[in-house]
């Protein structure tokens, strides 16, 4: 029996669903984000006590997300043993955790990787080191275990799911002559300039910075792509990868979505080969867990958790840190000789003693989303409508969410068993935005969940037995009209008369700037490749000093 027809099957078999409890006692709570730490630093009149401890470091990386994982990384290969990195959660990745609901791994955040091409060659030797990328007869493979499984995504689109999430069910003649004419659009564009990920160190060509002037939606409206079907795509697609829609995101951002890895392709046109998606059931949290890995030696080890990085001060032969440590509840004194600030661009700027202005001016124009990732346990495999079969990436047409990714589709043995349901929200970057993330309760999110998907899943509260929700305040930096421009106005870009690059490396004296923040937006590739980068310039800091 095929995978699809075995879990169309199992999914009717009324035993499945008698285990579960009724939704009014459905248990459930959040999870993942300490908000209250955070926090303290939005308090100006907070007055902290004199450092407890003092500890001196060759090397010091604030931030545990993927940028400081990878510069800690870069670190150790590069023979500096003499580090530290502070973490402001209990668990190190970011926006990249992952967790364990009632025995099933599943995603806190981001929950996948593409591909990386050859534009990310720091990428490509981490996967190459962790065993998912080897070299066979001369060609380059990648590990299909870690590869999604097929199928891959589907679309609950008028009453019935379909392969895809372009809308293609029923749609008329006019709606296809659209896809084809932003197909064309998008390939006009990578032919006029070079769309890449990572951003760092590229060169910028006219078309990125006309692009950069202006929203997505006013490009769609001057180009006449108008069709309701083609919009709520596009719009999806920016909510999805930048956490704001259409009508925020820059032209750049949108057309950057599909230009850099394999274009846009209309039904019925041939397409190129797509070499996947990396993802895992706890998503990029299997790549976090493994960069930790080496940091993770009990507390007196390089990687100190639950820690607020209080204040940043450039000193003449180092910088001195004062972080809180959340569980002692003592301030600790770090004086490093090199220290990678590995932290979002508004947290940077808030607790250096003297942020530069490049820092200060990059914090004021920057916008971030908030997001909500809702892990729903099920006792057994959803009934489901008719179409196209149960997928990773399962996505309602016209709904405010993006989705739910199934914790569970990874798997080798296609016998049904209980399973998680990863449902995501971006809610935009406006200050309303997050306060209805601070303040609605938890089952505000399972009663939006209830609501949208009562169509396509009658049964799913019937299978539900707990929801666990996790905030993610500023998950992601927003690549609004203007951002490109600013970004290659930062130290380390270069103008010349062939036009502007991006800063590949950032830096202050005796510290290094690593955070997907400054990229403009927020993807592994980015955080990985700045991090990376912000690493061996520290090594290169200390050997010079060293050599002195």
């Amino acid at each position: 029996m095929k995978r699809r027809d075995w879990l169309a099957a199992a999914a009717g078999l009324p035993w499945l669903s008698s285990c579960a409890p009724a939704a009014s006692a459905l248990p459930g709570g959040f999870q993942g984000m300490a908000f209250e730490r955070g926090h303290l630093l939005r308090d100006p009149a907070q007055r902290w006590p004199a450092p407890a401890v003092s500890r001196r470091v060759g090397a010091l990386v604030l931030g545990a997300g993927i940028a400081g994982l990878a510069a800690a990384r870069a670190l150790r290969q590069g023979g500096v043993d003499d580090l530290a990195v502070l973490e402001l959660e209990d668990q190190a990745g970011g926006n990249s955790r992952g967790t364990v609901l009632d025995g099933q791994p599943c995603p806190m955040g981001a929950h996948y990787l593409p591909v990386p091409s050859d534009d990310a060659p720091q990428v490509q030797a981490l996967l190459e080191e962790l065993g998912l990328r080897r070299r066979e007869a001369g060609r380059w493979v990648i590990d299909e275990l870690h590869l999604c499984h097929s199928p891959q995504e589907r679309l609950y689109f008028q009453g019935r799911w379909q392969d895809s999430l372009l809308p293609q069910q029923d749609v008329g003649p006019a709606t296809l002559a659209q896809y084809r004419l932003f197909a064309r659009r998008v390939g006009e564009c990578q032919r006029q300039a070079r769309f890449v990920v990572p951003m760092a160190g590229q060169a910028l060509a006219p078309l990125h910075l006309a692009l950069d002037a202006l929203t997505f939606d006013d490009w769609l409206q001057r180009e006449g792509l108008s069709d309701p079907q083609l919009r709520w795509y596009l719009d999806y697609c920016c909510r999805d990868d930048y956490g704001c829609g259409s009508s925020q995101v820059s032209a750049w951002a949108g057309i950057h979505y599909f230009a850099c890895r394999h274009g846009f392709h209309a039904p019925g046109d041939e397409e190129a080969d797509d070499p996947g998606v990396l993802t895992w059931p706890e998503g990029n949290g299997w790549l976090a867990a493994r960069l930790a890995e080496p940091l993770q030696q009990g507390r007196s080890g390089p990687l100190f958790t639950g820690r607020v990085v209080l204040r940043i001060e450039a000193q003449r032969h180092g910088v001195l840190v004062d972080s809180w440590d959340c569980t002692a509840r003592r301030v600790e004194r770090w004086l490093a000789a090199h220290c990678v600030l590995a932290l979002p661009v508004h947290v940077a700027a808030r607790v250096l003693s003297a942020p530069p202005d490049w820092v200060l001016g990059t914090a004021r124009r920057w916008q971030h989303a908030a997001w909500v990732v809702a892990n729903l346990h099920l006792s057994a495999p959803l009934q489901d409508r008719p179409g196209a079969a149960p997928a990773w990436d399962n996505v309602l047409y016209g709904q405010a969410d993006l989705g739910y990714v199934d914790a569970g589709h990874q798997r080798l043995d296609p016998r049904p068993r209980p399973t998680v349901l990863s449902f995501y929200t971006a809610l935009g970057s406006t200050g309303a935005a997050r306060r209805q993330l601070l303040e609605q309760p938890w089952t505000h999110w399972l009663e939006q969940i209830q609501t949208a998907y009562r169509s396509p899943h009658p049964d799913l509260m019937r299978h539900a037995t707990r929801l666990a929700v996790t905030r993610h305040g500023h998950a992601m930096a927003v690549p609004v009209p203007g951002v490109l421009r600013h970004l290659a106005g930062l130290p380390g870009a270069v103008s010349s008369r062939g036009g502007l690059s991006l800063p590949a490396v950032l830096g202050e004296g005796r510290m290094g700037f690593a955070h997907g923040d400054w990229s403009g937006y927020s993807v592994f590739e980015e955080a990985f490749s700045r991090g990376h980068m912000a690493g061996w310039a520290a090594v290169r800091a200390l050997r010079g000093r060293s050599e002195d």
